[in-house]
């Protein structure tokens, strides 16, 4: 039976995911099956479970399935686990094992794409689900300042601040109280509000000094409203998702493949196609 691959959201047609794991497959020599599985939130587990039975041995997981996926898995990597969000599997045997490779993925695409230094810096995250969650941690890894979680659930913002383990570093905020919160260098959009095409970002143009970069984790359509404001705002740097998703992905390859594929070039090639992209991983 062939090794199979693939993507699991909903929806999930959009997703770039099995062209980037193609030229992956291609650059290294490696033929890859990999597919997007569309499964709403009630089918999530009965598709995983049908993917395994047909030779499916590693997926990736995007929206809205991150937090379903961790809750499935029988052994998970510190930062998964940390997180509370799987984006990565793996089959061991008959179970699934869970890692996380968005947060990795953002750091290297902001820091060696982008050159943006993380260290010592004041970070807003807007958004407190799946996406959230796994960028979180490596943010604190890199050396971040501060992290403060806006979520309209505040609920929601409380829980994935008590799961970071990082009291007085990271923080949960009201989004009532944006504009209370000053300045910061980094405003990460981990929303899912620019999916509704009529979205628009109001938030205070106090958030933003010299130095702010704006970053949406979404890229495509779903990204435009949030990016919209940033360069509005004037913000320093405006950064799409594409990078992550390139970078994730990559990660992703390297467990299942044990080699770690070059991205440049299909970032460019990506890039280039960038208009008719939508969001998702």
């Amino acid at each position: 039976m062939t090794d199979r691959y693939a993507v699991f959201g909903h929806p999930v047609a959009h997703s770039r995911s099995p062209q980037i794991h193609a030229a992956f497959g291609s650059q290294e020599g490696i033929t890859v099956d990999y597919r997007a599985i569309d499964a709403a939130p009630g089918q999530f587990e009965d598709a995983l479970e049908a993917f395994a039975a047909d030779g499916g041995v590693g997926a990736n997981v995007t929206l809205p399935h991150k937090e379903a996926a961790f809750a499935l898995c029988t052994t998970l990597t510190a930062r998964a686990r940390r997180a509370g969000s799987v984006n990565t599997l793996l089959r061991k045997g008959e179970r699934w094992h869970g890692d996380t490779t968005d947060g990795i993925g953002l750091v290297r695409d902001l820091t060696d794409r982008h050159g943006l230094d993380l260290r010592g810096r004041r970070v807003l995250l807007l958004g407190a689900g799946g996406s959230a969650r796994s960028v979180a941690p490596a943010l604190l890894d890199a050396g971040i300042l501060e992290l403060v979680v806006v979520n309209r659930t505040p609920e929601r913002a409380d829980e994935l601040i008590d799961a970071m383990g990082e009291p007085g570093r990271a923080l949960s905020r009201y989004w009532d109280d944006l504009r209370e919160l000053g300045d910061f260098e980094l405003i990460i959009n981990a929303t899912s509000a620019g999916r509704d095409r009529d979205a628009e970002f109001k938030l205070p143009l106090s958030l933003v000094n010299s130095l702010t970069a704006a970053v949406d984790l979404n890229y495509g359509e779903a990204a435009i409203a949030f990016l919209a404001w940033a360069r509005a705002a004037e913000c320093r740097n405006v950064i799409d998702g594409l990078g992550m998703l390139v970078e994730q992905a990559a990660e992703s390859f390297q467990q299942w493949h044990e080699v770690r594929p070059q991205t440049d070039a299909v970032y460019q090639t990506l890039r280039t196609g960038a208009a008719s992209l939508s969001d998702g991983a």
